[in-house]
């Protein structure tokens, strides 16, 4: 199924956690809400619209980190695997991925899939794409990503300065036109899992003559095919009818429409001008379920929202970890959840989103739970917040005012240092800010799976240098366990050490976790089979128009 392989930041507050399956589909909670709606015949080429916000860049597969790009790349673009309802790895445009000791593997892939623009996808497609993503000089967000690979340093030099000494890794080699090899640094039992991810997805040859331009009419490989994008205004996509994947679309296409609050998009649902919402904004949460009826979606996904630190700041560079625990503890998860946000959220109790490999309850101890008295202590006995004053920099058009608000005045309370959110006009410019260092103190940030396996949710976060790590957390001895967990002899191994891992990050408090996310969203009389995946997106190629 498509859907449960895009990672990215998670733009939206409104969107907790898959109990044992790894996609949405698979157990009864995920389904209520789904298929709701009176069934009618079906159009076959019907057009249906998505709420969504401007991405943050091009539409190149390895640029795209944040939910509104990704959805749009995960629909023109397909990669070598996915997952199956259970989290088994289903095989896509790969005929096969081997391995005999989880550093070298092999892949064959299936030998009559196409570009959109007709050319073959080949071996040399997926090489010479993550050749140039992974070169520093082509300035690719998700770089970072091809870092498993042998050469990778060779292309990508640590110093951002200095100039490459290859324009190849040398962990990749094609052995025929339909079969490659990935060598690895290391062994790493979970690779194959990785590779389900937009990052790996295989380029035309087309976009080498200019990827600029490719990122703005990108010709991908997937389900859909690029249209048209009006900035700020909507990105269309159809259906592509040589599609060889088992997912084909139920539709003729879809009109990515962007908003820039939730509450406008609730409306124009109700009305009949968008049909899918991917969530509701708080204002909205109390009478969404009266008013959509069995339209109405609560379902749950495998992502978590936490407060992030802006490590590179004068404010928190050399903090103790101390007076991070004490913030969280000053935080009523408990009453912001219930209240705030209406019951759609479930207050974290670790760094782990449910329904991935290897989550485990109460991984962080104490430290997410509400007391005043102990949060003082901790953040005196740390030496205190510099200034006595934090801010938690948030996108205004997700729907997470409310709740910024709930969080800052429950540590002014219950810790007596000041708190003030600082807002910033959509999640472009927030996720640019990000980026280029420019954030004050904390920033609300949230965290879907790329892959499930726990993992995910720990090396690609606070691994040095990771390209999930915007804070620019670092520890030597962190990383050190990262890599022995990374070398594992099995994946249940490496899942183990990661656990292990996951408890200890109570020491290095690298982000404070508040909740697991949720899908609250609802679709128009328009569509019907309207499904959510693992990753919180609408499974696009499933949705039917009625006639």
């Amino acid at each position: 199924m498509r859907g449960a392989n895009s990672a990215k930041w998670v733009a939206g507050a409104a969107i907790i956690a898959l109990a044992a399956t790894a996609c949405g589909g698979g157990n009864d909670d995920a389904d209520k809400g789904n298929k709701g709606g009176t069934k009618g015949a079906v159009n076959a080429d019907g057009i249906f619209s998505v709420e969504v916000g401007e991405p943050q860049n091009p539409l190149q597969p390895a640029n795209t980190m944040e939910s509104n790009g990704s959805i749009v790349t995960d629909a023109i673009f397909s990669q070598l695997v996915d997952y199956d309802p259970s989290g088994k790895l289903e095989m896509i445009n790969a005929e096969s991925v081997d391995t005999k000791d989880s550093k070298l593997w092999t892949v064959k892939l299936k030998k009559d899939w196409k570009f959109h623009d007709g050319t073959p996808v080949t071996a040399e497609s997926y090489i010479k794409a993550w050749n140039w993503a992974a070169n520093i000089k082509n300035n690719q967000t998700n770089a970072s990503w091809f870092g498993d690979i042998k050469g990778f340093e060779d292309v990508h030099p640590a110093d951002a300065k200095a100039k490459p000494k290859a324009d190849a890794m040398s962990g990749l080699k094609k052995v025929d036109d339909y079969t490659f090899t990935i060598e690895l640094n290391a062994p790493l039992p979970y690779f194959s899992y990785k590779l389900g991810y937009t990052v790996f997805s295989p380029l035309p040859e087309s976009f080498y003559a200019d990827p600029k331009a490719a990122g703005e009419k990108p010709v991908g490989n997937g389900a859909y095919k690029f249209v048209s994008w009006d900035h700020k205004k909507q990105i269309k996509v159809v259906r592509n009818d040589d599609y060889k994947g088992a997912d084909k679309a139920k539709n003729g296409g879809v009109v990515f429409k962007n908003y820039t609050t939730l509450e406008t998009a609730y409306e124009d649902l109700k009305s009949g001008n968008v049909d899918v919402l991917r969530q509701i904004g708080p204002k909205d949460l109390p009478v969404y379920r009266s008013d959509l009826g069995d339209r109405a979606v609560d379902q749950a996904y495998s992502a978590i929202q936490t407060i992030a630190v802006a490590f590179y700041t004068d404010q928190w560079k050399k903090i103790d970890p101390k007076v991070l625990q004490g913030l969280s503890m000053g935080i009523d998860r408990d009453t912001i959840t219930k209240t705030v946000l209406q019951g759609t959220r479930e207050p974290a109790t670790g760094w782990v989103a449910k329904g991935v490999l290897g989550f485990q309850k109460d991984a962080a101890g104490d430290v997410t739970k509400y007391d005043p008295a102990k949060a003082k202590k901790l953040i005196k006995d740390g030496g205190g917040v510099p200034g006595n004053k934090i801010s938690i920099q948030f996108n205004a058009d997700g729907g997470h005012k409310e709740w910024v608000e709930a969080v800052c005045n429950s540590i002014t309370q219950s810790t007596g240092v000041k708190c003030a959110t600082d807002s910033k006009a959509d999640f472009q410019a927030d996720t640019n800010a990000r980026d280029d260092k420019q954030v004050k103190s904390l920033y609300r940030s949230g965290w879907v799976l790329d892959y499930p396996v726990n993992a995910n949710f720990i090396s690609d976060l606070f691994r040095t240098g990771a390209a999930g790590n915007q804070g620019d957390f670092s520890d030597k001895g962190l990383d050190a366990e990262i890599k022995k967990a990374d070398s594992a002899a099995s994946l249940d191994d490496s899942v183990a050490a990661y656990q292990k891992i996951e408890k200890e990050l109570v020491n290095y408090m690298p982000s404070i976790p508040l909740w697991y996310y949720k899908v609250n969203a609802g679709y128009s009389e328009k569509v019907q089979n309207v499904q959510y995946a693992q990753d919180g997106d609408p499974i696009l190629t499933g949705i039917e128009v009625k006639k």
